[in-house]
């Protein structure tokens, strides 16, 4: 009964990743190659006109959102910028709110054509939400990476969803990792993307 814990973890994964769905910002559901599809066009789209890739999470999704910065920018040519630069995200949530500390910054830095990918394994984080709005509002690309509740807020408002159906958060987190690292791949100039 022990052996088999490793491989039922395995598997429990492998079922989570092949449940990821996609969504557009009309709800629409795309199959899982469209949503990667249209992911990677927008990020060429991004490198192509010189554009930038803002990225945001809390905690665990965090420290996803700045491995991933870096790994766009290293093997995919795409400027990427990150909100986790400690002083700005003490000196916003003490001056302002914890709830304006990707938004605000977004505000001076954000224009029409640029993309935030955001990242919530609740898909309830009101600072992350607050950071789509203002996005929204500014004419950028917007894309959210969800788990937990199939109604979480964050999982249809962005112009390209992916949900999986995760209930705890090391799940939701390795997927997630998962996704980003192929879209990473699908989009790299280095050679080794697919």
């Amino acid at each position: 009964m022990q052996d088999s814990f490793w491989s039922d973890e395995v598997n429990r994964l492998a079922d989570l990743l092949l449940q990821l769905s996609f969504t557009n910002s009309d709800k629409g559901e795309l199959s899982q190659e469209d949503g990667f599809a249209t992911w990677s066009d927008m990020t060429r789209g991004l490198r192509e006109n010189d554009r930038i890739c803002y990225l945001a999470g809390n905690g665990a999704s965090a420290s996803m959102a700045s491995h991933i910065s870096a790994d766009l920018a290293k093997n995919a040519s795409v400027h990427t910028q990150v909100f986790s630069d400690l002083s700005l995200i003490t000196a916003m949530a003490n001056d302002i709110s914890y709830e304006a500390v990707f938004s605000e910054p977004l505000k001076s830095r954000g224009v029409p054509g640029d993309m935030l990918l955001v990242i919530s394994s609740s898909g309830r984080s009101r600072n992350v939400i607050k950071a789509v709005e203002t996005a929204r509002e500014l004419g950028m690309t917007v894309v959210t990476l969800s788990a937990m509740d199939r109604d979480n807020p964050l999982r249809f408002i962005g112009d390209l969803n992916a949900y999986v159906p995760a209930r705890d958060y090391g799940h939701a987190e390795t997927c997630h990792a998962a996704i980003l690292h192929l879209w990473v791949d699908l989009v790299s100039v280095s050679g080794a993307g697919r």
